[in-house]
């Protein structure tokens, strides 16, 4: 038995669950204007033979996002008060967000991929079955094996690396120095190490996003960011 493990003192604690989605919203947004509305110009740096373009910068920056959607994840299905309905809000959100998600991908109403709330919805079954299937393993090693193929099959965004990520983040939630390995189930996995200097600055406190109101704003976020950015890429606007 593995014990549990801290990477940093609890009084160098100093970001609330909060605070890390706001840096995930941040980042995520970085990410997805320079993939959608910058080209790779722009040098930044330009010396002793390494380049480095401000799309590349804001790509790396945006790395971060999803190893910090997937972490805020895990804690909601731990703590909330019902995962049915935590299961059916990110259902919700997922089927909300694919249509803003086919216009800006494909600037069409259908796409051959999913949204990224797919990928966590995956990933909070995947909790689930680890969960309740304490007792089989087979079963449960069938189950998780299976959603992954889910993930590859309706190609949802990050695919089964994301899943895989999610998965686990949870089983080694109490394990700080550990956790941060999951990141190399992610392509661009040294990127994504980064959003472990957040993640171990969480103190486990919910911070000033409380009630329905800034709970689902936070959610809608990402299907409004995406339909803004489909209105900027392909000329309706501006």
């Amino acid at each position: 038995m593995i014990k549990k493990q801290k990477l940093l003192p609890d009084k160098m604690k100093i970001l609330s669950g909060s605070a890390l989605k706001v840096i995930a919203v941040v980042t995520m947004l970085i990410d997805h204007i320079a993939s959608h509305l910058l080209r790779n110009g722009y040098v930044l740096i330009n010396a002793a033979g390494f380049r480095l373009t401000l799309y590349s910068a804001m790509r790396i920056i945006g790395r971060i996002s999803f190893p910090l959607f997937a972490f805020l994840l895990v804690e909601g299905f731990v703590h909330t008060r019902s995962r049915k309905r935590y299961g059916m809000s990110l259902f919700v959100c997922a089927v909300i967000s694919e249509l803003p998600w086919n216009l800006l991908h494909g600037g069409k109403l259908l796409c051959d991929s999913q949204n990224v709330f797919f990928t966590l919805l995956l990933g909070f079954l995947g909790m689930c079955v680890i969960e309740q299937q304490k007792s089989r393993p087979v079963i449960q090693a069938a189950a998780l094996l299976g959603i992954g193929v889910l993930s590859v099959l309706i190609r949802s965004d990050y695919s089964i690396h994301g899943y895989t990520f999610i998965v686990l983040l949870y089983i080694l939630r109490e394990h700080e120095v550990l956790r941060m390995f999951s990141s190399f189930s992610l392509q661009n996995h040294w990127f994504a190490l980064g959003a472990f200097v957040p993640i171990s600055l969480y103190n486990g406190k919910r911070g000033f996003i409380k009630g329905n109101v800034l709970k689902y704003a936070f959610y809608l976020f990402y299907p409004v960011h995406m339909f803004i950015l489909y209105l900027i890429k392909y000329k309706i606007i501006f």
